[in-house]
C-alpha cells in the first residue's frame, strides 16, 4: 500500500456544491504550500519519455523474506515491491516533495473549512477482474485499517472522521479537523480501494495473513510467488489507467521480479553474476572497493552516484527506555559518549556519511544552530520542563578526534554513570543497589550491520558492560520489535515530509505501548506530545518549520537515541543493457519504477 503524501496548495475553481452559500474547491492536483507544477489536462510528467517501448523484464532485490501479501495488518512481512499492484486515490510527482495528481480519482473537491473531501472517481477504473472500483470499495479498504491496520498505518490516517460513498463514484471523506490540507492530502496518497466483491466471494479473512495474489487495480497483477524466496509481477495489458498523464511513459516492463536475500553479501555476489538488474548500495566499503570488478570496467555495469535533495528520516541506536535501566537520561547520554563515530567514519565508513544531528536530516524542519527566535517563542511555554541547553544551545552529539583515544569521553561517561546510581565493582559495571551488571543486547536482523556496531559494542565492554550482539531472522526481528521486545535496536525512520500525524507513532506517549508502532524507544513526554500537535496543526509552511525544529530540540536533548549516519548521496549500480534516462526526477533516485529504462527489451 502506497504512502504517498503530498502537502497542498491548489488550483481553485470555484463551484457549488450543498448549499448554494458555501464555496467549495475543485482540482486536479492537492498541495498545500506550493503550486503544482503540472496544471489541469497536462499529457505527463516531465521526466518521462512519453514514447517508451512497452516489454522486456527486469529482475530486482530485496533482503531478507516475506510470509504475506496482505499489506493492510501488523501481523506478517509484505513484500516491498508489492506497491506497484496497487493504486491510490491520487499520485506522487518525482519532482515535487508535496504534491499529488489525480489517479483513481479524476477531481477532489473541498468546502473552504477542509471538513470534507469529495473525490470523483473515473468511471472508467476497474481491477484486474473487469469488475469497476467504486467508491464502496474505498469504504471496505477503510473499515479493513479501522478494524485491523497496522498503527503505522493508522497513524496517517488519524484526522479521518468518516468515510462514505455518495454514490458508485462518489466517496466522502470527513474529518475531525477544520482548516488543515494535510488530511486530505493523506487520505489521497494512501487509502485505497478493497474490493469487498473478492474478499467475500469465498469467506477471505482480511484479518490474517495470505500469499493468495491479491486482486487489485493497478498496473501490474501478481503472476507467482515463491514464499520467502521471489515474486513475479506481469504488467496488465489492458490496465484502465495507462493512458492517464501520471501514469505515461511509465510501467514499461512485462514483467518484473523481486528476488530475496538473507544475507547481504550473497545478495551482493548474485547481482555481479547477473543474477539481478538493478542495485542501491548502503556500504561505504561495498562502494569505494567492491565494484572494482570486470562487470564495471568493460561498462556492463556502471555505477553513479545521484544527489539527494529528498529529506531523510534519522538513523540512529535506540535503548528501550521501558526498560529501567535506560529510564534515566544521564545513562542514555553515558552511552553517546561511548559512541566513537568519528573513528568509525574513518576507519569503517571511508569517510562517506554525514552525522545525523536531527530527526529530520537533509530537511528545513530539523533544527540546526541555536533556537531562532520563532523556536523559542514555541519553546517558552515549555521552559522548566525540558532541558535548559533547548534554550541556549545547538545540539551536538559527543565527538573524538577519530584517534580512538576517546579517554575523555570514558571518563565523562562513567561520571555520569556514577551519577545514575552504577559502580565498577570488579572490572563490572553495576546498579550500586542491586548489584546487577548492566546488560545490554542488540537486537538486528542483518547480518551486515555487525561490522558496524561491534566497535561500539567492544567499547561498552570496557567499562564493564555485558554488550552482545544479538542477530535474528527477518520474521524473529518484526515480531520481537513489534512486540518491543529488545534492549536496543539500530532503526532508520522513514520521513515523508512535512511531519505530520505520524510523528504520533514515532514519538507519542499514547504509542509507547501500542504493538507495532514505530515509538521504539518508548518516549512518554507530555511536552513531546504537546509539540506533535502544533506540528499537526500548524497552518503555514514557516509556522511549520518552526514547530517541527522546537520538537527537533525537546527529543534531541531527551537523548532518546544516538544519531548515527546518513548520506546526502545515492549510490547505484545497474547494468547497463537499460540505458540511462535524458533526465531523472528530482526527488527520487532509487528504482521505484521502470522510468530508469530506455529500452525496454533484456
Amino acid at each position: 500500500m502506497r504512502l504517498l503524501f503530498a502537502v497542498p496548495m491548489l488550483l481553485l475553481v470555484l463551484v457549488s456544491a450543498g448549499h448554494a452559500e458555501d464555496p467549495v474547491t475543485r482540482t486536479h492536483a492537492l498541495a498545500e504550500f506550493s503550486t503544482p507544477r503540472y496544471g489541469a489536462g497536462f499529457a505527463h510528467f516531465d521526466y518521462v519519455d512519453p514514447a517508451a517501448p512497452k516489454g522486456g523484464a527486469v529482475v530486482t532485490a530485496e533482503p531478507g523474506s516475506f510470509d504475506s501479501l496482505n499489506p493492510i495488518i501488523l501481523r506478517g512481512r509484505v513484500p516491498r515491491s508489492l506497491d506497484i499492484v496497487s493504486e491510490t486515490l491520487f499520485a506522487g510527482s518525482g519532482d515535487e516533495l508535496d504534491v499529488v495528481y489525480g489517479l483513481l480519482a479524476e477531481t477532489a473537491e473541498y468546502p473552504e473549512d477542509k471538513s470534507w473531501v469529495v473525490f470523483t472517481l473515473r468511471p472508467q477504473a476497474r481491477f484486474h477482474d473487469g469488475h469497476p472500483v467504486t467508491a464502496a470499495d474505498f469504504v471496505f479498504g477503510w473499515k479493513a485499517i479501522e478494524q485491523h491496520g497496522r498503527p503505522f498505518l493508522k497513524s496517517f490516517l488519524e484526522d479521518i472522521g468518516t468515510v462514505e460513498a455518495l454514490d458508485e463514484h462518489r466517496l466522502k471523506v470527513s474529518f475531525k479537523t477544520r482548516g488543515e490540507m494535510k488530511p486530505l492530502i493523506r487520505a489521497a496518497g494512501i487509502l485505497t480501494p478493497v474490493p469487498e466483491h473478492w474478499w467475500t466471494a469465498e469467506n477471505r479473512d482480511i484479518s490474517k495473513t495470505t500469499l493468495e495474489p491479491p486482486l487489485t487495480s493497478g498496473p501490474y497483477r501478481v503472476t507467482a510467488v515463491d514464499p520467502g524466496r521471489s515474486i513475479t509481477y506481469e504488467r496488465v495489458a489492458d490496465y484502465w489507467g495507462r493512458d492517464l498523464p501520471v501514469n505515461v511513459g511509465q510501467n514499461n516492463f512485462d514483467t518484473v521480479r523481486t528476488d530475496f536475500y538473507r544475507d547481504d553479501d550473497v545478495m551482493f555476489e548474485a547481482f555481479k553474476g547477473g543474477a539481478y538488474d538493478f542495485r542501491q548500495e548502503n556500504r561505504a566499503q561495498r562502494w569505494t572497493s567492491g565494484y572494482d570488478i570486470p562487470q564495471v570496467k568493460d561498462g556492463r555495469v556502471e555505477k553513479r552516484a545521484l544527489a539527494n535533495e529528498r529529506p531523510f528520516g534519522a538513523q540512529g541506536i535506540r535503548f528501550n527506555m521501558r526498560r529501567p535501566q535506560f529510564a534515566d537520561p544521564k545513562v542514555r547520554l553515558a552511552l553517546s559518549y561511548l559512541y566513537d563515530f568519528e573513528w568509525l567514519q574513518k576507519n569503517i565508513l571511508y569517510g562517506q556519511y554525514r552525522r545525523v544531528k536531527s530527526n529530520f536530516p537533509n530537511s528545513d524542519f530539523g533544527a540546526s544552530g541555536p533556537p531562532t527566535p520563532a523556536e523559542l517563542a514555541i519553546l517558552e511555554k515549555y521552559r522548566g520542563r525540558v532541558p535548559d541547553e533547548v534554550f541556549t544551545t545547538a545540539y551536538e552529539p559527543p565527538s573524538t578526534d577519530g584517534s580512538g583515544n576517546n579517554r575523555d569521553n570514558v571518563r565523562k561517561a562513567l561520571a555520569l554513570f556514577r551519577e545514575a546510581g552504577f559502580q565498577t565493582r570488579e572490572n563490572k559495571l553495576v546498579d550500586a543497589k542491586t548489584g546487577r551488571q548492566l546488560r545490554i543486547e542488540f537486537l538486528d536482523g542483518n547480518q551486515s550491520m555487525v561490522r558496524v556496531m561491534q566497535p561500539y559494542v567492544t567499547a561498552l565492554q570496557r567499562v564493564g558492560i555485558d554488550a552482545t550482539i544479538r542477530i535474528v531472522d527477518s520474521a524473529q526481528y518484526q515480531a520481537r520489535t513489534d512486540d518491543f521486545d529488545f534492549d536496543a535496536v539500530m532503526v532508520f525512520f522513514n520521513f515523508f515530509p512535512p511531519p505530520g500525524t505520524e510523528q504520533r507513532s514515532y514519538f507519542g506517549s499514547a504509542a509507547a505501548d501500542v504493538k507495532g508502532s514505530a515509538n521504539y524507544a518508548g518516549i512518554k513526554d507530555p511536552v513531546v506530545d504537546a509539540l506533535i500537535e502544533e506540528v499537526i496543526a500548524a497552518k503555514d509552511l514557516e509556522t511549520l518549520q518552526a514547530t517541527s525544529r522546537a520538537l527537533d530540540r525537546v527529543l534531541l536533548w531527551r537523548h532518546a537515541m544516538i544519531p548515527q549516519w546518513y548520506n546526502d548521496q545515492t549510490w547505484i549500480a545497474y547494468w547497463t543493457k537499460f540505458g540511462w534516462p535524458e533526465r531523472k526526477p528530482r526527488y527520487e533516485v532509487g528504482f521505484p519504477s521502470t522510468w530508469w529504462a530506455k529500452e525496454a527489451a533484456r
